[in-house]
């Protein structure tokens, strides 16, 4: 069975997360596992125990919303775990011991039991993850179907990589795809790229029977252009790439999709070109 880990830190935020973790693990036959980590800055404070009112309350609160929403959706296994150390190491090495299809975080959230830990990691959780993470800004309306999916392509070769895992959502939900072609020059190289690579990930979606739509603008800002649309066409979700960039001590999220995890008020499924797509299929 598919697994699916939610990152929890009982926010508003984070809980709006759980519902669409929920609605995802429903369409696409998924185990949820819930996971709340206790922050530490030092390995040393890794090896403390947990204060026992503080594992009591995450517990208790556990127990709760299992309690709440299980009867709602009876078909989804759900369980929940607690870790403690460096958030956003735990929920990918979590979700890298369960083989994980996949992620769900909040990208804001605050509660009693630790301040803005969800806001503060989620952007690393998605640099670090091995799987395709979907963030969730607060204020989405957990009731809406998942109908259309914005797939932004760019000239860069890695972009049709995200077409696989996209295309698996959207088949599972029955959702359409507005591919949306994004050109950022005049050269007719670069234009030719984009069309190229537009081709080959419409053939893929013609292949496997899935809806999709196509657009084009030209821009300056990839980000503020793909919110744009997605915003026009009422999207429930954009799927990008997350253009790592490798140094030997660090791992960055690259700029534009920094600035959609960041801004966009629409759900984001952000995916690595090194991820193994759950289709089986790439490019």
């Amino acid at each position: 069975m598919n697994k699916i880990v939610v990152a929890i830190d009982f926010s508003e935020c984070s809980i709006n997360a759980f519902h669409h973790a929920m609605s995802i693990a429903e369409h696409c036959d998924a185990e949820l596992i819930l996971l709340w980590v206790e922050k530490t800055t030092t390995e040393k404070e890794k090896y403390v125990d947990h204060p026992k009112n503080v594992t009591n309350d995450v517990q208790a609160a556990f127990e709760d919303l299992i309690a709440q929403y299980q009867p709602q959706n009876p078909t989804v296994k759900i369980s929940w775990k607690i870790r403690k150390g460096k958030i956003y190491t735990e929920v990918t090495d979590e979700a890298r011991i369960q083989k994980a299809m996949l992620i769900v975080t909040g990208t804001h959230g605050a509660s009693g039991f630790e301040e803005f830990w969800i806001g503060s990691n989620a952007n690393k959780i998605v640099s670090a993850s091995t799987c395709p993470v979907i963030t969730i800004r607060g204020g989405i309306n957990v009731q809406r179907p998942l109908a259309r999916i914005v797939l932004p392509i760019d000239s860069a070769e890695e972009t049709r990589q995200k077409a696989s895992f996209t295309g698996f959502i959207a088949k599972r939900h029955q959702a359409e795809i507005f591919v949306l072609r994004l050109y950022t020059s005049k050269l007719k190289a670069m234009r030719h790229n984009v069309d190229l690579y537009c081709a080959q990930v419409t053939r893929h979606f013609e292949e496997e029977n899935i809806k999709f739509q196509i657009a084009h603008k030209d821009c300056v800002n990839i980000s503020d252009a793909t919110i744009e649309y997605a915003k026009e066409i009422d999207a429930n979700l954009i799927a990008v790439m997350t253009e790592q960039e490798t140094t030997t001590s660090n791992i960055f999220l690259g700029p534009y999709a920094h600035q959609i995890v960041n801004h966009s008020p629409i759900p984001v499924l952000s995916i690595h070109s090194k991820d193994t797509l759950a289709t089986g299929q790439g490019f």
